[in-house]
């Protein structure tokens, strides 16, 4: 039998906050195993990260929406002698439009990879992740601490990935596993092209880089925080829908949309 080798598992890693937390986990000595559905990608972010002199990532192909797909990454590890010390979830995407006229079967895909596949992957590999005492990074959003008219569906699933890790955190912290949502806000990205979101949609404001971003993640994790927000706007966004009745934030957010 070869010997079992701990990987940071990466999902979403093509472009944007997942490729940038692939070199931020790379830069401090992890070994990769990326996944994403566009392969070119994905191996043109292996090169560039092994022409950094770091270690090459291993890449797998998959569309995480689909149901089967979690398990069939799982044995595609298992075959490699390879298992998570941590999980990074950052797969997901989001649709502009108002839900009730919004493709329903893309919506519900969301919901599939968002929330069902995050859970998946979260669960999938504890037993692993309690004998390296690991952890699990699972990005939600700003988006999660208030409902969103025009994303309702997304902000949904973010304010699930938020409330399931906090949970997660508090019940694997006695095992030494660390759990911690990232909560970005707008981040330029192909996510935003994909949603039909236009530029300027967000205030400039809550910009903030995916460098930033990946890095404050990665520490937030290691210091083993339950909830990390890059920005102090942010988190002001984050912190004020608690202070007001719920019907008043959800007018505001209306009154915010522009589709």
């Amino acid at each position: 039998m070869p010997d079992i080798k701990p990987v940071t598992l990466i999902t979403g890693a093509s472009a944007g906050i997942g490729a940038a937390l692939a070199h931020e986990f790379s830069s401090n000595g992890h070994e990769l195993v990326l996944v994403a559905r566009r392969a070119e990608q994905l191996n043109k972010l292996a090169e560039v990260i092994e022409t950094r002199g770091l270690s090459r990532p291993q890449i797998i192909t998959a569309d995480l929406s689909q149901k089967d797909a979690p398990g069939a990454l799982a044995d595609e590890l298992q075959a490699r002698s390879l298992e998570p010390n941590y999980v990074v979830n950052n797969a997901g995407f989001g649709l502009l439009g108002a839900a009730a006229e919004t493709d329903r079967a893309g919506q519900l895909n969301m919901i599939d990879l968002n929330a069902r596949a995050l859970t998946d992957l979260s669960l999938r590999f504890i037993d692993s992740l309690k004998r390296h005492r690991g952890g699990i990074l699972n990005v939600a959003s700003v988006a999660a601490f208030m409902p969103g008219p025009g994303l309702a569906v997304y902000y949904a699933t973010k304010a699930y990935v938020l409330s399931f890790s906090e949970a997660l955190h508090h019940e694997l912290k006695p095992s030494g596993v660390r759990v911690t949502a990232l909560c970005p806000g707008p981040v330029e990205t192909e996510f935003q092209t994909r949603a039909g979101i236009p530029q300027g949609y967000f205030p400039s404001i809550l910009d903030r880089s995916v460098e930033r971003v990946a890095r404050e993640g990665y520490r937030g994790l290691m210091a083993g925080k339950r909830v990390v927000i890059p920005g102090f706007p942010n988190r002001i966004a984050a912190f004020l829908p608690r202070l007001a009745p719920r019907g008043m934030v959800l007018a505001a957010m209306n009154r915010f949309r522009k589709v």
